[in-house]
């Protein structure tokens, strides 16, 4: 296996009392597109500045490339970052803010420097904006050029501190495809900060989920989803319906569900505190009158129901469950909507289960 591009090992950051970052060992590798994922407040930022090289570790060690980075400035690492804010600079056209950096190049020469910016803003789809006002550009746009500010000096790493906060749900979506195009065509690593569970899964190769300064899983995104390592990492990414449990021998007896061969239940994750097992919304299966029955079933009655157009989740409500399971289900053409109170019956599988000890 090769060497990753960044390596931390036991990395500590203490801000007085507080300590921001616990022990965090990290491998990140060339040219994957990797995601800090948490909630606010856990450190996430924190680590993206400091292997940015805005902070300084209290302990441990921030090596990229094979060297330690230990008093080296950002602006001597290889790496580049994007602000949430984008910092664009008002009183500059879009190639004077592309171009900003490369203004100390002494072995650059105007047209040479020219070139690079307009291929950065090619890069980006702004081709033939350079001679905009940065003022008269949209949020999108001022996204887009501050990554082709940062991309113009060929950075081996790029940091992206929640770049698509400030947009509005159909433009982030627009711009999470582009970023992952962006990055497949440049092949550098992308190191994303995000508190949206969606962002990440759609747009990363692999994924570090942190609580409280320390890291409490890293996988892939699928992985992640389908085999958390935690009842916390589980509600975290996505929705989980979690079901009490007992175990009786090689027997797990889920509430609402009854007893369950725990050789059949599809993954077993660490965690303390009462056994439970968990079901993602698409795992079960809204039987239509007629269908056939599936090899297990549970009648319930509609307790909410939540329409999207394409999708309608169903809270439904079983006997012996404390409070209802979540069930999604694609509205395909001319399937109906089930009404608050109309019984419903649902399949599922012991396969999509994870059982949390």
């Amino acid at each position: 296996m090769t060497d990753p591009l960044i390596a931390l090992r036991g990395v500590h950051k203490h801000y007085g009392d507080y300590h921001a970052l616990r022990g965090i060992d990290l491998d990140i590798r060339t040219g994957e597109f990797f995601s800090l994922l948490g909630p606010s407040g856990c450190g996430k930022t924190t680590l993206l500045r400091t292997i940015a090289g805005f902070e300084e570790v209290s302990e441990g060690t921030v090596m990229l490339g094979g060297q330690d980075m230990r008093g080296v400035p950002p602006n001597r690492r290889p790496t580049n970052m994007v602000f949430q804010s984008y910092a664009i600079f008002p009183h500059l056209t879009v190639a004077q803010n592309v171009g900003f950096g490369l203004r100390r190049r002494s072995d650059l020469n105007a047209r040479a420097r020219d070139t690079l910016v307009a291929d950065a803003l090619d890069m980006v789809g702004l081709d033939g904006f350079g001679a905009r006002a940065a003022t008269a550009l949209s949020g999108g746009q001022r996204q887009r050029v501050a990554l082709a500010r940062a991309l113009v000096l060929k950075p081996k790493v790029l940091l992206l501190d929640e770049p698509l906060s400030a947009l509005d749900k159909k433009m982030r979506e627009q711009m999470q495809v582009e970023l992952m195009r962006l990055q497949r065509q440049v092949g550098i690593t992308f190191i994303l900060v995000t508190h949206d569970q969606e962002e990440a899964l759609v747009m990363s190769d692999r994924i570090a989920v942190m609580f409280e300064g320390g890291l409490a899983q890293v996988d892939e995104a699928e992985a992640l989803y389908r085999r958390p390592a935690s009842r916390r990492v589980a509600e975290f990414i996505g929705t989980m319906n979690v079901l009490p449990a007992t175990v009786a021998g090689d027997t797990v007896d889920v509430a609402g569900l009854g007893p369950v061969p725990l050789s059949e239940i599809g993954h077993a994750a660490e965690g303390g505190g009462t056994v439970a097992v968990g079901m993602r919304p698409e795992s079960w299966t809204l039987l239509a009158p007629g269908d056939p029955a599936p090899p297990r079933a549970t009648d319930g009655t509609v307790a909410e129901v939540v329409y999207y157009g394409d999708m309608t989740y169903y809270d439904v409500a079983l006997p012996g469950a404390e409070r209802p399971v979540r069930v999604s289900m694609r509205n395909l053409f001319g399937s109906d909507v089930l009404e608050i109170g109309a019984p419903a019956r649902l399949g599922w599988s012991p396969g999509a289960m994870v059982l949390f000890r």
